[in-house]
């Protein structure tokens, strides 16, 4: 998986590898978990971590350019679980039911088990931070492969046209994806996720 911290890094100043860097990320995930991203300062962050406001701001712009490499790590670690559930998957019908159930259940599990870690996502999504706009580019893209590779099999119709279908499929996958309807939809995640993987497969039989 191509997305990591080489990606999410671009958000922040001074060397990528730095051990700095590192450091703040990691005491900022905790306090945000704490504490929540909404009410977290960077002079808040400072205290906690034992550096100077102005020395963080050598290495972030601001508290939204700390936040976009947790979410892009957050974000990582889902495509990671989804990635790992399609190896060895063969016949691009069972990889789409894959893609479904694994993107919805790393989802929830991620952002609705971690509340205040869970409030960045949501500021991400409302504000179209850059690290989830990457993120559904990337999600879309899967979609359209699987289903060209179905097609190249003779699994799934072809009259329509690639990027149009990719499209259909990919929004029904959106509600999962963001984070600002996701627990609206954790009560039917047992079952609804099946029932669209399924619905979406007839719609694409050949």
């Amino acid at each position: 998986m191509s997305t990591s911290l080489s990606a999410a890094f671009d958000a922040g100043r001074g060397p990528a590898e730095h051990d700095v860097r590192t450091q703040i990320i990691e005491a900022a995930t905790a306090h945000f978990s704490h504490f929540g991203y909404d009410k977290t300062t960077v002079s808040d962050l400072a205290k906690a971590i034992g550096f100077s406001k102005a020395y963080i701001y050598k290495f972030f712009a601001s508290k939204q350019a700390i936040g976009e490499v947790i979410c892009a790590n957050c974000l990582a670690q889902i495509e990671s679980e989804v990635h790992e559930a399609l190896q060895g998957v063969q016949a691009a019908p069972d990889r789409l039911r894959v893609l479904f159930t694994a993107i919805v259940d790393a989802s929830l599990r991620l952002f609705l088990h971690d509340r205040r870690l869970y409030e960045i996502a949501v500021a991400a999504a409302t504000d179209r931070w850059p690290s989830t706009q990457a993120y559904q580019s990337r999600i879309r893209g899967l979609v359209e492969e699987i289903l060209k590779e179905g097609r190249d099999a003779g699994a799934f119709e072809r009259r329509t046209p690639l990027d149009q279908t990719s499209r259909a499929v990919y929004q029904v996958l959106v509600p999962y994806l963001n984070p600002v309807t996701l627990p609206h939809l954790s009560g039917l995640h047992e079952e609804a996720p099946t029932a669209l993987q399924e619905l979406v497969l007839r719609s694409l039989a050949p």
